[in-house]
């Protein structure tokens, strides 16, 4: 049996991710800080299709340590895609940023990132059919103001997993790497962002996409042969792109 890890499960675009997954009838390993929610999730999908398997992971990724052990703990697993979902955001100019919380996002955004990524490919590069799917966010590729840092994090993001997919790409791995870049959805993102607990998108934006809409756009992702699934900021369109950052292979010959 082989099977999808999707962190960031709780909520928002990984909560609809793992249903949309579900639905093709994938075995899940669901990561999220919130046991709970992971369980409601799982009970969710049980009804959707009982022989699916689906194994609830509580972590909290903003801890090196625990994203180590988290990986660990899915050896006894076969895995075929990766889909790192979690991460948050912070609304506020650089000057009045609470830094622990930046501290936090960097941890998450960035660090699991990198981490779970490389674990992941050093074990599956060679395995045929095999992806590993990285979320930034159309602000990876745009600055916006008073999400300055949030968006550096997401820049990273894209740039890593486009470079990344150019690089198994150049040595002929097996392996696929992508990332998907939403633009504002509807999920629980602003209430991390805003550190609010409620939110309403009618009236706020004209335009933004569910959760599930966004779950669906992963999937196109997925089937595609493209590296970025982007979601154009103007029109709220969504289009799948070759790597969008100039990459070069470094010859240490020279």
């Amino acid at each position: 049996m082989k099977y999808t890890v999707i962190t960031g499960a709780s909520s928002g675009i990984g909560y609809a991710a793992a249903l949309a997954f579900a639905e093709r009838g994938k075995s899940l390993i669901l990561a999220a800080r919130r046991e709970e929610k992971l369980e409601e999730l799982k009970d969710k999908i049980k009804k959707i299709d009982t022989k699916i398997d689906v194994i609830v992971k509580p972590v909290d990724l903003s801890v090196a340590k625990n994203v180590h052990v988290f990986y660990e703990s899915l050896k006894t697993y076969e895995l075929e895609t990766w889909i790192n979902c979690a991460g948050f955001g912070n609304f506020a100019p650089v000057k009045e940023q609470k830094l622990d919380k930046v501290e936090s996002m960097l941890h998450v955004n960035i660090e699991a990132v990198t981490i779970l990524s490389s674990l992941f490919v050093s074990d599956y590069e060679s395995v045929e059919g095999t992806q590993l799917i990285n979320v930034s966010s159309a602000g990876g590729y745009i600055m916006i103001s008073d999400f300055v840092t949030y968006s550096a994090t997401k820049f990273y993001v894209s740039a890593f997993t486009e470079g990344l997919a150019q690089e198994l790409k150049s040595k002929g791995s097996k392996m696929q790497a992508k990332v998907l870049a939403p633009a504002v959805t509807e999920s629980e993102f602003e209430l991390s962002s805003l550190d609010v607990d409620e939110f309403q998108y009618e009236g706020r934006f004209s335009k933004y996409h569910t959760s599930k809409e966004m779950a669906g756009f992963m999937l196109d992702l997925y089937d595609s042969n493209k590296t970025v699934g982007i979601v154009d900021e103007s029109t709220y369109e969504f289009h799948l792109k070759d790597p969008i950052f100039p990459f070069r292979v470094f010859d240490n010959k020279k």
